[in-house]
């Protein structure tokens, strides 16, 4: 009989939470919140349910973060998730870990957002082509924006400002609401047709801001609207966008010239500082003033040169002589800085010939000869006397085998009547002539007798 594998609790558990993340990964699941829980750590624990089920989700900190969720959802809230299906090992309950976590409502919006955008973009609407620069001194500029709103106030205030003397229009529409885009609409046509044919008491109008505060996706939408924003790109004046916070972007912020991050950004971007101005005034004045200057002296000059040219004959001879003396001043100074220079050159040169003058080489070639034979003298004695000690030597060798030698010792070199050496008794006969050589001479004899040696 097998006996059966006998699991634990974790062991279960934490097998059951692999099958399910390997086998299901992210899902997008939508859904109500109930339950939400915020504890102080940030995480956040909720049910995600509808009409038939439910289930436990967890969302932590860094990923509530990275949603930008500062404030928790409410309950009763339909959201769009995206989490990965486990299960929490130590209550055994499977969970969804959430990763992302956005309205429903919203997601439909962002979609058409996306759409819309890519639509136009494919038109040619965002060109940079079609950008235009803002004026850098507008006449007048027109604000279509709430009138009670706080876009509107920071404009003003920022173009009262900067520029006191600009003439500025609002122009007055609903913001937000169903009611919004039409009335933008509208507002902007009744702009073109001012622009066109300008009331007699309108003033003259050069740049266009189009602005509100921030809000949500849904808050913002009517500067997502497709005849809005067409409206705007009709605009014959450059027309500057600060919809919401920096962070916020509309469709309406891709087809105006330019974008603003906010509405006082926007009111400082068509305005020209006047401190700027009085600073750009002042340097113009003092270019103008220079200017005058250098041309005042200029005509002091010319007026100088034609006095002189109608003085007197004597007078412009006086001038000429002194001018003539000036010059052989200058000429003299000049010949004597150049004899200077070249007494100088002429110095080096003569240095640099001494250097290398034949005398001084001769002189460095005649050591070295005189080195030279010494060192030979040298070696020559050397060897002399090397020679001279070798054939001593070599003298030495010879005297003690030679003949005479050993006549120097009481012996005698005996030879017969032709000079030949006598070397045995059978070499001679009695009555011959011999002739024995000494150390000091030789003595002739004549043989008496012969006689072997036993």
């Amino acid at each position: 009989m097998n006996t059966p594998t006998v699991l634990s609790i974790s062991q279960l558990n934490g097998s059951v939470r692999e099958l399910l993340e390997f086998n299901y990964g992210r899902v997008w699941l939508r859904g109500e919140i109930s339950n939400m829980s915020a504890p102080s750590s940030g995480h956040l624990y909720f049910t995600l349910k509808d009409e038939h089920a439910q289930v436990r989700a967890a969302m932590f900190r860094g990923a509530r973060t990275a949603a930008k969720l500062q404030t928790p959802p409410s309950n009763g809230q339909q959201v769009l998730v995206r989490a990965k299906v486990s299960l929490y090992a130590p209550r055994g309950d499977y969970q969804l870990i959430v990763e992302h976590l956005e309205d429903a409502g919203r997601g439909a919006l962002q979609q058409a957002f996306e759409m819309l955008k890519s639509r136009l973009a494919a038109e040619g609407l965002f060109s940079p082509e079609r950008k235009r620069a803002l004026p850098a001194h507008p006449r007048g500029v027109v604000v279509l924006t709430s009138p009670s709103g706080a876009a509107v106030r920071d404009i003003v205030q920022v173009l009262k400002r900067r520029a006191p003397g600009l003439a500025v229009s609002i122009l007055p529409v609903p913001v937000q609401g169903t009611e919004a885009p039409a009335a933008i609409v509208t507002a902007l046509t009744q702009l073109q047709e001012w622009l066109a044919s300008p009331p007699e008491n309108l003033p003259p109008i050069d740049v266009l801001i189009v602005a509100r505060g921030g809000g949500s996706l849904e808050d913002l939408w009517a500067f997502n609207d497709e005849a809005v924003v067409r409206a705007l790109a009709d605009m014959p004046i450059p027309v500057v966008s600060g919809v919401g916070h920096e962070i916020d972007f509309t469709i309406a912020d891709f087809v105006v010239d330019v974008r603003a991050p906010t509405p006082s950004a926007a009111a400082e971007l068509v305005s020209q500082d006047q401190m700027q101005l009085g600073s750009d005034i002042a340097q113009l004045a003092r270019r103008n003033h220079a200017a005058m200057s250098r041309l005042l002296q200029l005509q002091r000059q010319r007026l100088q040169a034609v006095r002189v040219r109608l003085r007197s004959p004597e007078r412009l001879l006086q001038d000429q002589r002194q001018r003539l003396d000036t010059l052989e001043l200058r000429l003299q100074r000049q010949l004597r800085f150049m004899l200077s220079q070249q007494r100088q050159q002429l110095q080096r040169i003569d240095a640099r010939l001494h250097a290398q003058h034949p005398a001084r080489r001769l002189d460095a070639y005649r050591a070295a000869i005189a080195q030279w034979q010494q060192r030979l003298q040298n070696a020559t004695q050397r060897h002399l006397q090397q020679r001279r000690q070798w054939l001593q030597h070599l003298s030495q060798r010879a005297h003690s085998v030679s003949p005479l030698a050993v006549l120097g010792r009481g012996y005698a070199l005996v030879s017969d009547e032709q000079g030949q050496l006598l070397r045995s008794v059978n070499a001679t006969a009695v009555d011959s002539v011999i002739t024995a050589r000494l150390h000091d001479g030789e003595v002739s004899a004549r043989v008496l007798t012969v006689k072997e040696l036993p």
